[in-house]
């Protein structure tokens, strides 16, 4: 069972999985902005986000790569809340909104039971260089900080949006992520990213006329 669940094949169907999700939220955020001359912020962008992050920490989980289980950490529960601000979240069923939340402390709980050889996978892994580690940690960090700075600017607001800002720091994690993804040689997370790229320079503009 763990060789089937740790195989190659499945690792990378289920980052693909991930990113395809990722990508389809982009792809209907930015159509619907086009079509609107503004930027939106469908309810579908959340809920795509939220299945993809929960997949890709899978994923992460598979390969052993801190810098994405970092990343998706702490968008997960930002997901959740900008989906709470679009009512969607109160429609789940209660039983799997508990298991949605729950996810992370269980992957916590089975981390701590096998600490030490989490460490050395994550942090030892002989394929990834101390200092690619860092770098796309950091990238992940900064692409993360687009979900933080989102969610203040919502609360503060008390809607859903995704401001020109978003789209900036977007940009500049984006960047980082898609060397570190040619170094780490990830087609996973090339793929995923050089979709982004385009949409979050296109956010952008459209942002920019938006306030003009």
């Amino acid at each position: 069972m763990n060789s089937w669940l740790s195989s190659s094949y499945l690792t990378y169907a289920i980052g693909l999985l991930a990113q395809l999700f990722f990508s389809a939220r982009l792809l209907i955020q930015w159509f619907k902005s086009e079509k609107e001359k503004k930027i939106m912020t469908p309810e579908i962008f959340w809920e795509f986000s939220l299945i993809a992050a929960f997949l890709l920490f899978i994923y992460g989980w598979l390969r052993h790569d801190f810098a994405i289980i970092l990343g998706q950490t702490i968008t997960y529960f930002i997901y959740i809340r900008n989906m709470y601000f679009q009512k969607s979240w109160q429609k789940i069923h209660s039983i799997l909104r508990i298991f949605i939340l729950s996810f992370p402390v269980i992957i916590l709980v089975l981390s701590i039971k096998n600490h030490q050889n989490l460490i050395n996978q994550l942090f030892k892994n002989q394929n990834i260089p101390p200092l690619l580690i860092i770098w796309g940690s950091l990238g992940q960090v900064i692409f993360t900080l687009r979900f933080v700075y989102q969610w203040l600017y919502s609360e503060r607001i008390k809607k859903s949006r995704l401001p020109i800002t978003f789209w900036v720091i977007s940009l500049i994690g984006s960047a980082m992520i898609l060397s570190y993804a040619v170094y780490r040689k990830d087609p996973i997370l090339f793929l995923g990213q050089s979709v982004g790229f385009i949409i979050y320079f296109r956010n952008i503009i459209i942002g920019k006329r938006e306030l003009k």
